[in-house]
């Protein structure tokens, strides 16, 4: 039986992805250039763990390693970015996304889960030095784009020593899965179900770091009513869990979202001045309203301080490209 194979839009990694066509099932063939372990051996032994705890991530057909590549189930084309853009009733598939949200923080998270190449794929815990070396990337990629190396290095020796204190507030233990991008553009609606992708970076960490990502996405623009709608429906819907800390959880859920916003925003800088991908720009001044509207808290007015002091609004609406 002959196959097609055509090449189809790939993501902000050093990935090429190639749809494999026939009449029986459609495939998909991954091919990484950089960071292979991440991109297949890790891709592949976080989504066979989830697998085995019923979430549906793709299934893993044939791998090799030495040439770059694995083969994996196609969850087709529809995303529910896709489909919540067009939807006028967002909250209704949103909690769809959280349902699942909450079965993957029931699941018991691994340090060490098998891998394709017969070995472990060890999994991390979400450190305040992974939380540094994100946060790091606003300061080292996007504040370059603007101003010299002496401001920068002001900028920089402030806000690190506030936001220590910040990430020394944060209040539940890293003792969840977190998928670590789990926004909507990751989940596809494939044959009745939501298809999970994109999981290769997943660590044990808090609870509130993918619903931050699912809520303060920045590839939607939501609008502050709605965000807070879906932010409720999933503290009552882990009331349980949570054991009537959500006052503490929304603290760790503000943290970690403004962390992430200054992650996001150093990344698409980097994709932009790096790697010649200048798509993510138009994000960024978005971005920029997600990290103003989480930094209205006490807890951040000495971070916000130093960001209106340095970086104007002007700057901050600024689409580089």
């Amino acid at each position: 039986m002959k196959s097609k194979m055509m090449v189809i839009s790939g993501d902000a990694s050093f990935r090429t992805f190639y749809r494999i066509q026939n009449k029986k099932k459609n495939k998909i063939l991954v091919q990484a250039k950089k960071e292979k372990y991440k991109n297949l051996i890790a891709y592949a032994a976080i989504n066979k763990f989830l697998r085995i705890n019923n979430i549906y991530t793709p299934k893993l057909y044939a791998s090799n390693f030495s040439k770059g590549t694995i083969v994996i189930e196609d969850f087709g084309n529809i995303s529910f970015h896709k489909i919540l853009i067009k939807k006028k009733n967002k909250l209704i598939i949103y909690k769809k996304l959280i349902d699942l949200l909450f079965k993957i923080q029931k699941i018991k998270p691994k340090t060490k889960i098998r891998s394709i190449n017969g070995g472990f794929h060890i999994v991390s815990e979400y450190s305040r030095k992974h939380l540094f070396r994100e946060s790091d990337l606003f300061f080292d990629w996007y504040l370059p784009l603007f101003f010299n190396k002496k401001k920068i290095l002001n900028i920089k020796n402030k806000s690190k020593k506030i936001l220590l204190n910040l990430y020394k507030k944060i209040n539940f233990p890293n003792s969840y899965f977190v998928h670590r991008d789990y926004h909507s553009q990751n989940l596809m609606k494939t044959k009745g179900k939501i298809g999970v992708i994109d999981s290769q970076d997943a660590l044990i960490g808090n609870p509130a770091y993918d619903l931050a990502s699912l809520i303060d996405d920045v590839r939607i623009k939501n609008s502050k009513k709605l965000k807070n709608k879906m932010l409720n429906y999933y503290l009552i819907k882990n009331k349980k869990s949570l054991k009537n800390n959500s006052k503490f959880f929304l603290e760790d859920f503000n943290i970690l979202s403004v962390q992430r916003s200054l992650k996001i925003i150093g990344i698409f800088a980097r994709l932009f001045k790096r790697d010649k991908k200048d798509q993510y720009l138009k994000f960024i001044p978005y971005a920029w309203q997600i990290l103003e509207l989480r930094m209205k808290g006490k807890i951040f007015s000495e971070l916000k301080k130093v960001f209106d002091d340095n970086i104007s609004r002007k700057i901050r609406k600024i689409n580089i490209n």
